[in-house]
């Protein structure tokens, strides 16, 4: 059987070989085992910020200051640009906050995610982070700053260079020339702290009047070309909530087996590589992930 350090440096292999820079944690939700690459390096977030804003708006629904059938009215204005759901809806559509949740979570619609942040802005997210325990996870805007940032950066005719832009840009410590992409003014986390929000959602008693509603959400994720191909079985089921932008690609969840097991695991990347498409780079990560989950499972068992 390999070591710990054998495992790890095998991952950081696969991880480099596709052009991947990474941060993964993966931990034994039962006994604490843990196994990680670089678990304190903080990221943007993307679409994974949907999590913590999902957790707050079920909090605001437990606490009677939102109801989950109010109905809210997205007009072709208040539109995020965005590949699913609500993003791509030419009228006037109304919905429950309730579905709102689904269309954010399950299919990662950031027109719907912006409808709950507006009734649950991001520094109210924050303060349910702090709230619960979580300090290395920090919410500070929208979904469509993202959109709006880089529009400001490049003419429509050049968005396509977007992509590179993103890969130079970057500096030492998570700066970036783009803000948003910037993690001291990003919505920006670890992968460690990811991996203690999902623990929490998991086994916190006080989280426990959100916790079936979010764990049947995160089952739902349609979002399945990363880490699930590598993970999932009959006899594994996935959790989890992506989270893709220009050359970022993160996927956070728990696996939970057949025999009572959890491993919650966290994968926060950025690629070197300008291209949209990298099914090399959904490959890495899904092996990367495996190798110390099969690691941490089997020291653990």
């Amino acid at each position: 059987m390999q070591t710990d350090r054998a495992v790890l440096r095998d991952a950081a292999e696969v991880l480099r070989s596709a052009g991947l820079r990474a941060s993964i944690v993966v931990r034994d939700l039962e006994s604490g085992r843990q196994l990680s690459i670089a678990a304190d390096e903080a990221y943007p977030l993307a679409s994974v910020v949907k999590l913590p804003l999902a957790l707050a708006v079920l909090q605001r629904i437990d606490e009677g200051v939102l109801d989950a059938a109010r109905p809210v009215t997205l007009a072709p204005e208040d539109r995020t640009p965005g590949q699913t759901g609500y993003s791509r809806f030419r009228h006037s559509t109304t919905v429950s906050i309730e579905d709102l949740l689904y269309m954010a979570v399950c299919l990662s619609d950031d027109t719907a995610a912006d409808a709950l942040f507006g009734l649950c802005p991001p520094a109210a997210v924050t303060a349910s982070l702090r709230e619960t325990g979580i300090a290395g996870i920090t919410v500070r805007h929208s979904i469509s700053e993202l959109h709006r940032t880089l529009a400001s950066v490049l003419p429509p005719e050049q968005m396509p260079q977007a992509l590179s832009l993103a890969i130079r840009a970057s500096t030492r410590g998570g700066g970036h020339l783009i803000p948003q992409l910037d993690v001291s003014s990003a919505n920006a986390g670890t992968a460690h702290a990811c991996v203690e929000l999902l623990d929490r959602i998991w086994r916190s008693p006080a989280l426990h009047p959100q916790r079936d509603r979010l764990r049947s959400l995160l089952a739902m994720n349609v979002m399945r070309q990363r880490l699930a191909p590598d993970l999932e079985s009959d006899d594994a089921a996935w959790h989890s909530k992506t989270g893709t932008f220009l050359h970022l690609r993160h996927e956070v969840g728990v696996l939970e087996h057949a025999d009572g097991r959890a491993l919650a695991i966290a994968v926060l990347s950025e690629s070197s590589v300008p291209a949209q498409r990298q099914p090399a780079a959904e490959q890495a990560l899904g092996l990367a992930a495996k190798l110390l989950h099969d690691r941490v499972r089997s020291a653990a068992a």
